[in-house]
């Protein structure tokens, strides 16, 4: 639908609780220095439209000379995007990408056949003590798409459409949503935004798209007279019409979805594949390390060290 809540917004409660369905609740892994909530791959849901993955990241505070370091390491069949609100990330990956991203941009990164990348904490932040708090997810490839060559594309902050309207503030990070189309080539039908509600400000869903979700990032938020809270994800029901009320103190939400797969993904480690065999294949190749002679290289620039295959 294109953006225009003046017509028939719809209220929080003309749908029933049954509009949901599926719940999740993140699990928590403290990394000494900061957590991460993964709400996707979840037991009771594998995907969102495309998204195989979701994690959020932080919200962490570091120390002069502290950061993450990420390791080189692969991927295959998947997107993988990073979008922050706080902190930034070093990225260098094997296709040459060399990329500083900060909060309200974008790195997508897609590793079809084979790609390696590292995300490290810049040298710049680390020179004081510095902030993270942020998204990873990855999108799985359609089976048509599986082996492309990889690349990178990254979009600055002020390239991201944005949708305000009283007290809604929308940046459209993925795909098409409200009317708006952001400008990362999509492989397929997908949307994915950065929300912020003031107070009882009341946001109506995509309704263009079969596989819908919200995962609330801050605040609460209500539907059909329920109330959720921040580190839980919902997915909606396919074509109900759904709108969302901030609770009172706003909200800060990721919405997403896109088409439904046609099947599952197998999912091991960095891996995402339509096959177990696709997946037997990569697992030899990143063990052989030869590095530049099959399906992945080391980033040009972070060649000292790499993360090993998992026992």
């Amino acid at each position: 639908m294109s953006w225009n809540p003046a017509i028939e917004p719809g209220c929080p409660d003309d749908v029933g609780i049954d509009a949901i369905e599926t719940l999740i609740v993140p699990r928590s892994r403290d990394l000494g220095d900061f957590q991460v909530r993964r709400a996707l791959p979840a037991p009771k849901r594998q995907m969102v439209g495309p998204f195989i993955f979701f994690d959020q990241a932080g919200p962490a505070e570091l120390l002069t000379g502290q950061g993450v370091d990420v390791r080189p390491h692969p991927h295959i069949g998947l997107g993988t995007v990073t979008y922050l609100f706080q902190g930034d990330f070093h990225h260098r990956d094997s296709t040459g990408a060399d990329q500083v991203i900060s909060p309200g941009a974008l790195n997508w990164m897609v590793a079809g056949r084979g790609v390696t990348h590292s995300e490290r904490t810049s040298a710049t932040a680390r020179s004081g003590p510095n902030s993270l708090f942020g998204i990873q997810t990855w999108l799985a490839l359609p089976d048509s798409h599986e082996d492309v060559a990889p690349s990178f594309e990254h979009h600055g902050k002020a390239a991201l459409p944005m949708i305000e309207d009283r007290g809604i503030s929308v940046r459209l990070i993925l795909g098409n949503a409200y009317g708006k189309s952001a400008p990362a080539k999509m492989l397929s039908e997908t949307f994915y935004a950065d929300v912020k509600l003031d107070p009882g400000s009341r946001l109506p869903m995509p309704d263009d798209h079969e596989d819908r979700g919200i995962y609330i990032v801050e605040g609460s938020i209500s539907v059909a007279g329920q109330d959720f809270a921040a580190s839980q994800m919902m997915v909606f029901r396919p074509g109900d019409r759904i709108t969302v009320a901030a609770g009172d103190q706003g909200a800060r939400l990721m919405i997403l979805g896109g088409a439904t797969f046609n099947g599952p993904r197998y999912i091991w480690w960095n891996f995402v594949a339509s096959s177990q065999e696709r997946i037997e294949r990569a697992k030899a190749e990143w063990r052989a390390a030869n590095w530049g002679q099959g399906r992945f290289d080391l980033p040009v620039n972070d060649r000292d060290e790499h993360i090993p295959l998992p026992e």
